[in-house]
């Protein structure tokens, strides 16, 4: 039922469920780029300073600049104009 469900809400928004789909997996790109840069400093922090605040309080500051990152790098890009004209009202 989920996936169905899943299914018709992406097929309802703009651009069908093609576009939906493609944009999904965009996104799971940036994702996992963005988890892999939080594990490589998170990494960096552990051994170049093992003990101390910036130890603690490290990771978590990395993982909150690149959720920042994430909710302006994972925005939907913006659509192309269309080469046919619209009718005027």
């Amino acid at each position: 039922m989920l996936v169905g469900l899943t299914l018709t809400i992406l097929s309802i928004r703009p651009g069908g469920l093609r576009r939906q789909l493609r944009l999904a997996s965009r996104r799971l790109r940036i994702a996992i780029v963005l988890g892999g840069i939080w594990m490589v400093g998170s990494l960096i922090i552990r051994v170049v300073f093992p003990t101390g605040p910036i130890s603690d309080y490290g990771p978590p500051a990395i993982a909150i600049l690149l959720g920042a990152v994430f909710v302006f790098a994972g925005r939907d890009p913006a659509d192309a104009p269309s080469s046919t004209p619209r009718p005027r009202a």
